[in-house]
């Protein structure tokens, strides 16, 4: 992806994701959708602002079903945060990036 966010796969998902030091952003996406490429400006921003304390990860819900089907993402964009393996906010829908950091702040 970028040097501020990371591609995760069903078969990384585990590692990058639940078994992660830190809190972990993952933004289910596909190519097709309009407002995921809106917010994707944003995220590599959040990315790089919040380094070392959160990691960006984006999961392409076309190539990777798995995933997205365990944590009911039913629409997208859906974001959702991880802390210690377990997912503790869920957020669905393109919002600016001044809202998306008031989100994350809250999740943290």
């Amino acid at each position: 992806m970028s040097a501020n966010t990371v591609a995760v796969s069903d078969s990384s998902f585990d590692a990058d994701v639940l078994k992660s030091e830190g809190p972990v952003l993952v933004d289910f996406w596909a190519e097709w959708c309009g407002p995921c490429k809106m917010i994707a400006p944003a995220l590599e921003e959040i990315g790089a602002e919040y380094q070392g304390r959160l990691k960006v990860a984006k999961v392409n819900i076309d190539s990777n079903p798995e995933a997205p089907t365990k944590y009911g993402v039913r629409s997208i964009p859906t974001l959702i945060v991880f802390k210690d393996g377990k997912p503790v906010a869920q957020q669905m829908g393109a919002l600016p990036k001044s809202q998306l950091k008031a989100w994350i702040d809250q999740s943290l």
